[in-house]
């Protein structure tokens, strides 16, 4: 059975049995679960199991993209590890417990996958009376077919109590397992082998809450059911495979590493090693990137540049020398691309940023391979220093896991103790250095407010809360105190979705409150940061919010700008051009989107032209709610990694642009009147930034760019702009004709300068010396005269030291021939002395030195100590 044919029986199967199928959640999990990345199907319903919202229904089943990476270096090494796999499962919130979960879960298993009845083992919490009863009664299973286990393993490890490894919702938990065969072990259950018998649904009966270390808090408002079975291990068994690798999930991912790499799955252990992880970290990285996750150095964004590096790592070592993962991503689209429509709408976007990744990191690759080699060498005992990875990381960017595993494979291990403490000192230095900036306020913490400003930018309204400075809560505030208000209604709008807050005044009947910002706080919280600016403000006074209108007005201008330019640089560019930041400012904008390289003069002239004709098109800005399903079948364009409801808001321009926003927007855009495009650049690999000032700013800047522009004219002595260009072309050549006849000159007298100097030496006990005072001369003109006399007066043993003082700091050149040298005299040992006159060092080499100091005034003492300092050298002294 395929394995879009297993996902498909499972859904239709429990929809058959009134339970509502629910799209897959993101990768990026909710908030509240407390997790890095979506781990199981549970996490999007985590608050109906705490009973902290009401479930719209009371059944449910997915089929959920999950990521676990705690096992990240066992892919590749065994037929079961998986980073990403999709978790089938059914849901009860409070509904059926139990007894249905087993019976329906036995059914399917039996009747709708045509798994052998006498093939199932199955655990039970040692305690679960009910749940190991119910496998008897309802699925007739023999009682020496059920495996009692306890909350953990002999091991430590979590066993028949499961729960997401955070705070929050766990209980008991049934596993069913396949007995694959002799083939794959041993025969006694899965507590004897579990490779022969695969586990392959979890059932869990969530009971419980817990907190992070897995101690039980109280029971849970109601008792609820939450399925999980693996599709890639139920494939892997209705395939008759030996792992999860030779199922139609991976079978076409996996043959494009081996198409590429000319190495065939099965024929060698390490090449298998390979070739499993390009087709595994290629397909979770595919699924990361849809949902919105970047490459970078913390959290998330690590995990997945870590599963691209290795992707990049293990092709160079099956002899891939070009980019892979093009083809990888090709694969996974064909397979998945219908079950999760997010893939072939995320596409472009996706092969840039692997594209982006694996060629930057195929040349730090390149380059730590280099430095490897230089490390293998000069390893002690089999084991590569802590320093040698530390500089490999540091400078290099090459990963301490990547170099491990790489060492492995030469017999090599790895100082990580040194490495830790390096890295640690690193990471104290940089906390040191760091900036401390204020966290916020706790989410939950602080009153709701209701938001009125889409409609109204004056409201009236009680102070609900005032906190300090340190967020005390105060009963009132007076004049030049810096305060944050709370109101039960508010028109400020608070800063999200790249736009900046408002600001504005409160004010109440004995004082008011000069509002300089305005933020988010917690789910339905406003924070009104300020200062109190006359009189004083008391919690609960009734109040007035105004909003500082012109400011609102000209962030509203370039908030619908940022929409214009979003698709203006989409149709010029690519699909792939998808808004990944912006920051909306009263009057100017900055946009941050995915590209190979930089957008040229010429294109970016062209996109500022193009969407001025869209503002000069006068189009409507609707704004409507409707359903997140609805607006994505409307083609809304939504912001990678936002958490959107249920219901969402929706910003229409024209019929060109529709983007889920809910920021605040002009009516029609030719109230922007116009949009200036200042500059574009690189913010990091593969992305870009554009800046641009809109309306009233932009024309100030047109303005002052028409001004800078007459000031040249005017400066040139043209008449007009096109005349000063010409005018600017004859005085570039003139001034280049001049300088050219100046260097001419200045080489005449240096030559005159050089031959001087020469002629002057003087004998000192058979050495020809040449001292002098070079006033006005810069280090690197002392260091060319030095080279040069010396060079002059080479035939025999010479020496030449000249210096100069200038801006109070003196400078010292030294210059021996070989024969000089021979005689005992270096440039080095001759300016000792004379570097201590001038209150310095002397270093260099025996042919060339420099000595600098704080005296200038004491060159020439310094230089009149020089004949005898030769003398003394003569002497060995």
């Amino acid at each position: 059975m395929e394995g879009n044919r297993i996902r498909e029986l499972f859904l239709s199967f429990f929809e058959e049995r009134e339970h509502v199928r629910v799209r897959s959640s993101s990768l990026i999990p909710p908030p509240e679960s407390g997790l890095l990345l979506t781990n199981a199907g549970m996490n999007q319903f985590i608050p109906y199991f705490l009973g902290q919202a009401e479930p719209p229904y009371r059944r449910a089943t997915t089929a959920q993209k999950v990521m676990r990476t705690n096992d990240i270096e066992n892919v590749g090494q065994d037929a079961r590890h998986l980073t990403f796999f999709e978790m089938l499962g059914n849901f009860s919130f409070a509904d059926y417990f139990k007894v249905e979960a087993i019976r329906w879960a036995h059914e399917l298993i039996t009747e709708g996958y045509g798994i052998d009845h006498d093939r199932l083992w199955v655990t039970v919490f040692e305690d679960d009376v009910e749940a190991a009863a119910a496998w008897i009664d309802a699925a007739g299973l023999s009682p020496d077919r059920i495996v009692r286990r306890g909350m953990f393993d002999a091991k430590g490890e979590p066993a028949n109590y499961w729960s997401t490894h955070a705070a929050g919702p766990a209980g008991p938990c049934s596993e069913i397992f396949v007995d694959r065969g002799s083939k794959y072990g041993p025969d006694g259950g899965p507590d004897v082998d579990e490779e022969r018998f695969m586990e392959i649904w979890n059932l869990v009966f969530i009971q419980d809450q817990v907190d992070a270390d897995l101690r039980i808090l109280a029971p849970l408002p109601g008792k609820n059911v939450d399925t999980g079975a693996s599709l890639e291990r139920v494939a892997t068994v209705l395939q008759g495979v030996d792992n999860v690798f030779e199922t139609d999930l991976f079978r076409p991912t996996l043959g494009v590493a081996e198409r590429s790499s000319g190495r065939k799955h099965g024929q060698d252990p390490r090449d298998d090693v390979s070739l499993k992880i390009i087709a595994e970290h290629g397909r979770a990285a595919t699924f990361l990137i849809a949902d919105g996750i970047q490459p970078s150095n913390t959290g998330r964004g690590y995990i997945l540049r870590r599963m691209l590096r290795r992707v990049v790592s293990h092709a160079r070592r099956l002899g891939i020398q070009r980019g892979v993962l093009d083809e990888v991503i090709s694969s996974v689209l064909q397979g998945f691309g219908d079950a999760y429509p997010e893939l072939r709408e995320n596409e472009a976007f996706v092969r840039q940023v692997a594209d982006s990744e694996e060629e930057r990191f195929a040349a730090t690759l390149r380059q730590g391979m280099a430095q490897f080699e230089d490390a293998k060498a000069h390893a002690d005992h089999g084991r590569i220093s802590g320093d040698a990875a530390f500089k490999l990381h540091d400078t290099f960017g090459f990963p301490i896991e990547l170099l491990q595993e790489i060492a492995a494979d030469e017999g090599l291990s790895v100082d990580t103790d040194r490495f830790a403490v390096l890295l640690g000192e690193q990471r104290d230095r940089a906390r040191a250095a760091a900036k401390k900036v204020e966290t916020g306020l706790e989410a939950g913490a602080v009153p709701a407010t209701e938001f009125v400003g889409y409609r109204e930018h004056e409201a009236e309204s009680s102070v609900s809360l005032l906190l300090g400075e340190d967020n005390a809560e105060l009963g009132a505030a007076e004049e030049g105190e810096l305060v944050r208000v709370f109101l039960e209604r508010t028109p400020f709008y608070a800063e999200g979705g790249g736009q900046v807050g408002d600001q504005g005044i409160i004010r109440t009947d004995t004082g008011s409150v000069r509002i300089i910002d305005t933020l988010p706080a917690g789910e339905h919280g406003t924070v009104h940061e300020g200062i109190v600016a006359t009189g004083e403000v008391r919690t609960h006074q009734p109040a007035i919010a105004s909003v500082d209108v012109p400011r609102r007005e000209a962030t509203t201008r370039a908030h619908t700008s940022t929409h214009v330019v979003h698709w203006t640089l989409k149709h010029l560019l690519g699909e792939h051009a998808r808004q990944a930041g912006s920051l909306v400012e009263p009057g100017r904008l900055r946009f941050d989107f995915p590209n190979p390289g930089p957008v040229g003069t010429d294109l970016l002239e062209e996109a500022e032209l193009e969407a001025n004709r869209r503002l000069a098109a006068d189009d409507p800005v609707k704004i409507f709610e409707t359903t997140l399903d609805e607006a994505k079948s409307l083609g809304a364009v939504g912001l990678f990694g936002e958490k959107y409801g249920d219901l969402v808001r929706v910003v229409e321009i024209g019929d060109y642009s529709r983007e889920l926003c809910g920021g605040t927007h002009v009516h029609r855009t030719g109230s922007v009147a116009v949009i200036r495009l200042l500059r574009e650049g690189s913010i990091g690999a593969g992305m870009r930034r554009v800046e641009a000032l809109v309306g009233p700013d932009a024309l100030r800047e047109i303005n002052a760019e028409r001004a800078l522009l007459r000031g040249l004219v005017d400066a040139l002595e043209a008449k007009d702009p096109q005349g000063a260009i010409e005018r600017a072309r004859r005085v570039l050549e003139e001034n280049k004709r001049l300088r050219s006849q100046l260097g001419s000159l200045r080489a005449g007298d240096r030559e005159a300068l050089i031959a001087s100097l020469v002629a002057g030496a003087h004998d000192v006990d058979g050495v020809a010396l040449v001292v002098a005072e070079i006033p006005g001369e810069d280090p690197g003109g002392l260091r060319d005269l030095a080279q040069k006399v010396r060079d002059r007066l080479s035939a025999g043993p010479a020496v030449v030291v000249v210096g100069s003082g200038a801006d109070g700091k003196a400078m010292l050149v030294a210059g021996a021939t070989a024969a000089a040298v021979g005689r005992g005299i270096t440039a080095p040992a001759l300016l000792e002395a004379a570097a201590r006159s001038i209150g310095g060092g002397a270093g260099g080499k025996d042919v060339l030195a420099n000595a600098g100091g704080k005296d200038a005034a004491k060159v020439p003492e310094a230089l009149g100590g020089i004949p005898s300092r030769v003398r003394e050298l003569l002497r060995g002294r």
